[in-house]
């Protein structure tokens, strides 16, 4: 019972710390428009692992991947629809 809250607590502290270590690459890429930087391929297959990772927590009904997940999907994908839209200029 202990150990399985004490992972609950873990999982939980890893999900924030990883949805927050995204947010100033999306402030950054938001701001400067400024996407120089960014792969189209790697964001591509990040973006459609966290969606993965996102059904799996649904599936799963495990809040700490749900919530991490979801908004990391919801940040990726602004990043990656920006890449887009800066390619898509002469």
């Amino acid at each position: 019972m202990i150990e399985e809250s004490f992972a609950q607590v873990i999982g939980s502290f890893a999900a924030v710390c990883t949805t927050i270590a995204f947010m100033p690459q999306v402030h950054h890429s938001y701001k400067t428009r400024d996407l120089s930087g960014i792969s189209l391929p790697m964001y591509s297959i990040f973006t459609v692992g966290v969606a993965l990772w996102l059904i799996y927590g649904l599936l799963k009904h495990d809040w700490p991947l749900i919530l991490a997940n979801g908004i990391t999907f919801a940040a990726s994908l602004a990043i990656l629809l920006l890449k887009i839209q800066e390619m898509r200029k002469p």
